[in-house]
């Protein structure tokens, strides 16, 4: 193991993107890695409701009313901290808004870097239509689009990233680029 200090590598895009894949991938080669969603998808669970597009809207939206726009990074901070004292580095997926961001930049404890990964809109929808879990209609696609750019501040942390991966070809593509990434930052599981 190297004795470089601990690091999170946070995937961050617009829905169809490439995130879960790029996280998924990186599971597989031994990282740990926290899906943000997941905060969301067990409180509605929780709650007994359906998994649906909407009722995570709901959920979404009610912690930020009451926590902030940091309110997923909050619940999520024991989580990561916990994984860092194990990982030498993690994956989040899908860090959200520009609060959340600024928020692990400040008290996650360990030097984040956050990669976009980018896509043509036409070919996210695409994906996103197609998908086995939690299909969108386009038009879903693109109100959802509009939602999290809108309410979730979405776009500050893509524009932000230290690295920017294009999706818009074949899966294999852009887990090529994923993986020449990770060896140029030197990450190990």
């Amino acid at each position: 193991m190297t004795t470089q200090s601990p690091r999170a590598l946070a995937l961050v895009g617009m829905p169809g993107a490439g995130k879960t894949l790029c996280a998924r991938h990186l599971a597989a080669r031994g990282f740990y890695q926290f899906r943000f969603g997941s905060i969301v998808v067990d409180e509605v669970v929780r709650r007994g409701w359906p998994i649906t597009p909407e009722n995570e809207r709901q959920v979404r939206e009610q912690f930020r009313r009451e926590d902030g726009m940091a309110a997923i990074a909050k619940r999520a901070l024991p989580y990561l901290r916990a994984a860092l004292e194990q990982h030498q580095s993690i994956v989040i997926d899908g860090l959200y808004s520009f609060s959340e961001y600024k928020l692990l930049r400040e008290e996650l404890g360990a030097e984040m870097v956050v990669v976009a990964i980018v896509s043509a809109r036409n070919l996210r929808y695409q994906r996103l239509t197609g998908r086995a879990e939690r299909p969108l209609t386009v038009q879903e696609a693109e109100q959802r689009d509009y939602q999290e750019i809108e309410t979730l501040e979405k776009g500050g942390p893509i524009a932000i990233a230290d690295y920017t991966l294009l999706n818009n070809g074949d899966p294999e593509t852009l887990l090529t680029q994923l993986d020449a990434l990770v060896a140029t930052l030197g990450l190990q599981p």
